[in-house]
């Protein structure tokens, strides 16, 4: 697979290291609900279809990147620094 890299450009996913799921929402840090805290550390969905991924380009440039992949083919349709889709999510 390869992943193209905002940066650095296409590489060989060996220079990846896969950081989870993107689409995952946090409890509030704050919050003492057992229940929500639980289901954020051990629920895991097995997505079929276009999926968001944080990956670490660690044997390049180590940026965080937000890449967008068909859980099927591996086909990955966008690549963006993580940084750059998380502030815009915010906006």
């Amino acid at each position: 697979m390869i992943i193209k890299c905002p940066y650095c450009g296409p590489r060989d996913v060996i220079e990846f290291t896969y950081q989870g799921d993107a689409t995952r929402k946090r409890p509030d840090p704050a919050s003492i609900d057992q229940k929500a805290w639980n289901s954020y550390i051990y629920d895991r969905t097995n997505p079929s279809g276009l999926h968001r991924e944080f990956w670490l380009h660690a044997g390049g440039c180590r940026q965080h990147l937000l890449v967008t992949r068909d859980m099927a083919t591996h086909t990955i349709s966008s690549v963006a620094f993580a940084r750059d889709a998380v502030a815009g999510e915010r906006s």
